[in-house]
């Protein structure tokens, strides 16, 4: 089975979170990890932007990719948190420009706590926010299984 490896961003403001639904969708391939079909997810680094406005993006990257990343992916808090990372597009352009390495917004599925807040605010009602919710963005079961 092939092998992906990924390293993970997460907002500062959760820097406390211990990364248990990322490191759970890796396993199941949810959310933002259905994007690697077959293969198998190797987290291979786990940090924080550094707060805003994501200092650690300048250099969390170049160790990840040294342990062998092919694919860093900012987390879910950068598109859950209120309100959303304004930087995330930022650190994406950056990142991939810098590094050439594939940027994913997201890791885990939103929980749906999350997602009906948003919607009633219509928080996520911009090109941007769309795109980048995409693909951390599920069906209702698996929404509320992240709760």
């Amino acid at each position: 089975m092939e092998i992906v490896k990924v390293g993970i961003i997460i907002c500062d403001r959760y820097k406390t979170c211990a990364g248990g639904k990322c490191f759970r969708a890796a396993a199941r391939k949810e959310g933002a990890f259905s994007v690697y079909g077959n293969s198998e997810v190797e987290i291979v680094g786990y940090t924080t932007c550094g707060g805003c406005p994501g200092g650690n993006i300048e250099y969390a990257p170049e160790e990840m990719i040294k342990n062998g990343a092919e694919y860093i992916h900012l987390a879910t808090g950068f598109l859950v948190g209120y309100p959303p990372c304004p930087y995330i597009d930022h650190f994406k352009d950056f990142i991939s420009e810098k590094y050439g390495v594939k940027v994913v917004a997201g890791t885990h599925p939103i929980p749906e706590k999350y997602y009906a807040t948003h919607k009633n605010l219509d928080t996520w009602n911009t090109s941007s926010h769309k795109g980048n919710i995409k693909l951390a963005l599920t069906d209702e079961k698996t929404r509320i299984s992240y709760n």
